[in-house]
């Protein structure tokens, strides 16, 4: 089987399996689980070390006539953009797994629901054609619905049915947007397909572009998710799984930037352009709003939830830069917020099952009692707030770098997003580690047991690496970014063009001959294309 179908179906197929061993046998559910993530963690390892750098387009591209009379394939490859995000999935999916040793009810069911979210979570990043992305973009829902309706807190139902609504809401809108632009691909000419590589030519003219846009953006920006559709996710990460949250905050939330970076600005460039304002305005107030809100929570599971907020709206920021700088960091700070976050989730729940209470005021001076916590605890804040040294700096640093050469204005506006979350962050490791012991029960808590360090070992060596040696990552995602780039702006020039000059032989003779079209040279110096501009017509047209 083709690696990339193995890496996205081997999960699927061990949730299958597991549903055949008897349900009393919890100690083997769990290996065979575990073995399953952790052997889908190792083959895709082997995207990694056989990536070609320097290589912008698809690799490892599997392609079968799926639905043919609709113009459905099933076609999967990643790029240096999307293969992060494989690993990312895999490697949290395996830690979350191993991590669950606190679930003991429905063992089989919770398992297979952790394997199905895995298939679905890596079939988003790898799809390329549209329907077959938003199958596996809808196949996530499920087992997360589940995840958190069954194994969730007290208000696991109100956070479910929330959480289910806001997702469906904008996935039918994309679905519509989705069959749209298909449709208009055969109008203008060619067949219907919703092939991804080929839509990314397609002549869609601005004004249906922004209809298009919208529905795409509303699904990602629900997802992510930006102010103000961000409403679902406390609620969602309180009443969920240690390992739900997990998985919710290190890779489902990185479906809507993903959605946004391999979907919404190939696909609509004019729209880009025209709502990049917006969408920009939005991650402002997002990264501001989540830091204030996190700075007054008295649970540690909701302060931890609404720094996604702040943190992502600074990736959407980054995104929506369109340079390298900020989309290269942006992409790597993706990778960042999974595990930084990640693991300060598994940590918080790791305290919950020793406590059984998440509100901040009832610790307080727990270095003393467990150190090897304390300063797990402690280098995972550092990491999430951007410590020089550490992978949380790196991203940033490439972001504020992106958004500085836009508009030093806007970088000074994100920083303070950094700067509130060191605020808030330090201030709940003080309330939580230093201090007085003030509360009895908190002397006798016990440290992390070697399983537990077994399970956060892994993320702190990435999280070690990434701050000190980024460069493997940034070499590989270098030539896809710089791709995305080109796609947008010169789609964005030439198509500009394109419909200009079609508005300009629906006139009149007598208007076009007082307004003349602008010279060549200065078309080509209003261009952002990287081509070297020529006065030769022909020679223009043909490059």
């Amino acid at each position: 089987m083709p690696l990339l179908s193995l890496i996205t179906f081997l999960p699927a197929v061990g949730a299958a399996g597991l549903l055949v061993l008897p349900r009393k046998r919890q100690d083997l559910i769990r290996g065979a689980a575990l073995g399953v993530s952790v052997l889908t963690f190792l083959l895709s390892l082997k995207l990694f070390t056989d990536f070609q750098v320097g290589v912008g387009q698809m690799q490892f591209v599997e392609e079968m006539a799926w639905i043919p009379s609709f113009g459905i394939r099933y076609k999967l490859g990643i790029d240096g953009i999307s293969l992060f995000l494989v690993l990312l999935t895999t490697f949290l999916t395996a830690i979350a797994i191993g991590a669950s040793t606190g679930v003991v009810h429905r063992i089989k069911e919770y398992m297979v629901a952790m394997l199905l979210l895995e298939t679905g979570m890596i079939g988003v990043f790898v799809a390329l054609d549209l329907v077959l992305f938003y199958v596996f973009w809808e196949a996530t829902l499920l087992p997360m619905y589940f995840l958190i309706g069954i194994w969730g807190g007290p208000r696991r139902i109100y956070a479910t049915i929330k959480f289910v609504l806001y997702t469906m809401a904008g996935s039918l809108l994309m679905l519509v947007a989705i069959i749209a632009v298909g449709l208009l691909h055969a109008q203008a000419g060619g067949e219907i397909t919703f092939d991804l590589t080929v839509l990314m030519h397609a002549e869609i003219p601005p004004a249906i572009q922004w209809w298009l846009f919208l529905a795409f953006a509303l699904a990602f920006a629900i997802k992510v998710p930006l102010f103000p559709f961000h409403t679902w996710l406390p609620d969602a990460h309180v009443e969920a799984p240690t390992a739900a949250s997990v998985l919710l905050a290190g890779v489902l939330l990185k479906m809507g930037t993903y959605g946004f970076l391999r979907f919404a600005l190939p696909l609509f460039p004019h729209a880009t352009m025209t709502f990049l304002p917006w969408i920009s305005g939005l991650a402002f107030v997002g990264i501001v709003y989540g830091a204030w809100v996190a700075m007054v929570q008295p649970d540690l599971k909701s302060l931890v939830a609404y720094s996604s907020v702040s943190h992502l709206g600074l990736v959407v920021l980054g995104i929506f830069a369109l340079n390298g700088e900020g989309i290269a960091g942006s992409v790597l700070q993706m990778v960042n917020h999974g595990l930084s976050t990640g693991a300060l989730f598994l940590m918080v729940g790791m305290i919950y099952e020793r406590r059984h209470t998440r509100m901040i005021a009832d610790y307080g001076g727990l270095f003393r009692v467990i150190p090897f916590f304390g300063g797990t605890f402690l280098l995972v804040v550092l990491s999430s707030i951007g410590l020089p040294g550490l992978n949380g700096f790196v991203g940033e640093f490439l972001i504020l770098l992106g958004i500085f050469r836009v508009h030093p204005l806007y970088a000074l506006v994100a920083v303070t997003g950094i700067v509130w979350a060191a605020w808030y962050m330090l201030g709940m490791v003080r309330r939580v580690l230093f201090g007085p012991l003030t509360h009895p029960e908190n002397a006798d808590i016990s440290d992390l047991t070697w399983n537990e360090r077994i399970v956060l070992v892994p993320v702190l060596v990435l999280i070690v690496w990434i701050g000190v040696y980024p460069a493997p990552f940034l070499r590989r995602m270098e030539a896809s970014v710089e791709r995305v780039i080109v796609q947008v702006k010169r789609r964005q020039t030439v198509q500009g063009s394109e419909f200009r000059d079609q508005g300009r032989a629906a006139l009149s003779p007598e208007f076009v001959s007082m307004n003349p079209e602008p010279s060549t040279m200065n078309r080509e110096a209003s261009s952002m294309s990287p081509e070297p501009s020529t006065k030769d017509g022909p020679e223009r047209e043909e490059k």
